[in-house]
């Protein structure tokens, strides 16, 4: 009896899970290899960072979801070269792993636009590490605003800059400023918290660019009215580690701010560039490997890029968003693919399905789009939560999810405000807060 074709899918996120999971009953044998063991819902995220849900709750151990997938394993382990020749990945160990199709899902990470040493001071929001050190900088943030005396230093203290008014940004600032005036309300004596200034940067003229305009407007009128300042039109020129200087109308101004928080951009992660330089593939400026329309490399059918590491422009020209619905869908796809080619079938150029795009801004604040219907407050908002709960891999997940959430909603108490990490760091506000007590 042959050997089963070897299916090999670097990166357990949204785009390579599915597409292993739609193998399950292909006469293929799957081995998933990621650095990580578990799966992680990134877009809940900020939710972690803000203090609202633990680590847990929004991931699923890679090993458990794919247990019951006979034809399925997983290898804990980092990808840093690919063999075409051979058809072989390399891992860092020196290990190598055969394929006879190759998947790379490996995601992305955030963009500085040049700027990357800007991330020590305005960290972004892609990892499970990138969100409990957030949340530390922002809890501390009023922690060491509780013990200072100095009144400037309080005020930067007690400001908090969000730089980027797309989803991530948005929901960000949303989520800080419902900490401020409601979750933090009576813990402190020395200070306020709902005197903390949160400022949303965006260097767009509206904030939710790709939604309709007047879902943009909304999300600002929201914003607003919970007490963020929005500016548009604003564009970060840098960030240290006491505040951001920024340009609008060709005046520039510094803010001064303790805490700076990135959601402005991201690009792929840096497997792409190895795996371009190994076949000679094309990216973009973001480093995204420009793939075919069936989500192949050019002259390398075996080989498949989905989700945020893929440029694929082959929809009107215009690249696909990296967001979670794109890379499950090209998963599915190139999982249905592998499985008519074995059957010595043809099948037709992958075709995004645009299924809406949603934030949420605080309780009973969202925008949603669903096709032509623009839903704005209570409505989207319950949208926000019902689809992002079943989105959730585990049931256990998707229960301890809507029990964190429905004590929210009555108490405002995020449970999960954990100060974890070693005190003194740099990266805690700044790096200067340990001095003013």
């Amino acid at each position: 009896m042959p050997d089963p074709h070897r299916v090999v899918i670097i990166g357990g996120g949204f785009g390579g899970l599915r597409c292993a999971q739609a193998l399950a009953r292909a006469p293929v044998a799957v081995t998933v290899i990621d650095r990580r063991n578990f799966h992680l819902f990134q877009p809940l995220l900020y939710q972690v960072a803000t203090g609202a849900l633990s680590p847990a709750n929004i991931a699923a151990p890679l090993r458990s979801v794919l247990k019951r997938q006979r034809n399925a394993r997983v290898l804990l382990g980092e990808a840093v070269a690919i063999d075409a020749r051979v058809r072989a990945v390399r891992l860092r160990d020196g290990a190598d792993v055969p394929y006879d199709t190759l998947v790379v899902a490996t995601g992305s990470r955030h963009h500085y636009f040049g700027h990357q040493e800007w991330e020590a001071f305005a960290p972004g929001l892609k990892t499970i590490e990138d969100a409990t050190a957030m949340r530390r900088r922002i809890f501390l943030a009023f922690e060491h605003a509780e013990r200072t005396g100095d009144v400037a230093e309080r005020a930067a203290l007690l400001t908090f800059v969000v730089v980027g008014g797309g989803p991530t940004g948005v929901e960000l600032a949303g989520a800080l400023a419902e900490i401020a005036r409601h979750t933090m309300a009576h813990e402190f004596r020395a200070i306020d918290p709902a005197a903390a200034r949160i400022i949303l940067v965006e260097a767009g003229d509206r904030v939710l660019a790709p939604y309709d305009p007047i879902l943009s407007g909304k999300a600002v009128q929201a914003l607003t009215r919970i007490g963020v300042t929005v500016r548009t039109s604003t564009q970060v020129i840098a960030v240290r580690d006491d505040g951001v200087d920024v340009t609008s109308a060709g005046a520039t101004e510094t803010i001064p701010a303790r805490t700076v928080l990135w959601g402005a951009g991201v690009m792929a992660s840096p497997l792409g560039r190895i795996v371009a330089e190994s076949i000679a593939a094309e990216t973009d400026r973001s480093g995204r490997v420009m793939v075919e329309p069936d989500c192949s490399v050019a002259g390398h059918p075996e080989i498949f890029i989905v989700g945020d590491l893929a440029n694929f422009s082959h929809d009107g020209g215009k690249p696909l968003p990296g967001v979670a619905q794109v890379a499950m869908q090209q998963g599915d796809h190139v999982a249905r693919l592998i499985r008519s080619r074995l059957d010595g079938r043809q099948l037709p150029p992958f075709r995004y399905r645009d299924l809406g795009n949603m934030a949420t801004i605080g309780k009973h604040l969202a925008v949603a789009e669903m096709g032509s219907l623009r839903l704005s407050g209570w409505l989207a908002w319950l949208a926000w939560l019902f689809i992002h709960v079943l989105k959730l891999v585990r049931f256990e997940s998707r229960v301890l999810v809507l029990v964190q959430w429905a004590w929210y909603y009555v108490s405002w108490n995020r449970s999960a405000r954990l100060i974890t990490g070693d005190e003194g760091s740099k990266a805690d506000s700044g790096g200067k807060i340990a001095d003013s007590a």
